[in-house]
């Protein structure tokens, strides 16, 4: 089975670009108070904010997928499409632990 691209609804795009946009708007923050040599722990809540913010995202996209790619290789997939599905959710797992 072949990765493929599943259209996105626009309020689908909507929503993962608002939450990028901003992560990104955090990011340029935290870049700027670097370079303001701003107090460190003002610096730490700001990286945790992009990485709330990615993660935010992350889930929007990561759910999108169960619901849709996911799910329609368990109910009509061939064992080894199911298999190379649970393989990936089961690395990003491992990515994220790493």
């Amino acid at each position: 089975m072949e990765k493929l691209k599943v259209p996105k609804t626009k309020s689908e795009k909507t929503r993962i670009v608002h939450r990028l946009k901003i992560a990104r708007g955090h990011l340029t923050k935290l870049i700027e108070m670097v370079e303001n040599d701003d107090y460190c722990i003002d610096l730490v809540t700001q990286s945790l904010a992009v990485r709330k913010a990615i993660k935010a995202t992350e889930n929007v996209i990561l759910g999108r997928h169960l619901r849709t790619c996911f799910k329609n290789a368990m109910t009509k997939g061939n064992i080894k499409d199911q298999d190379r599905m649970i393989k990936e959710i089961l690395d990003l797992e491992d990515y994220h632990d790493r």
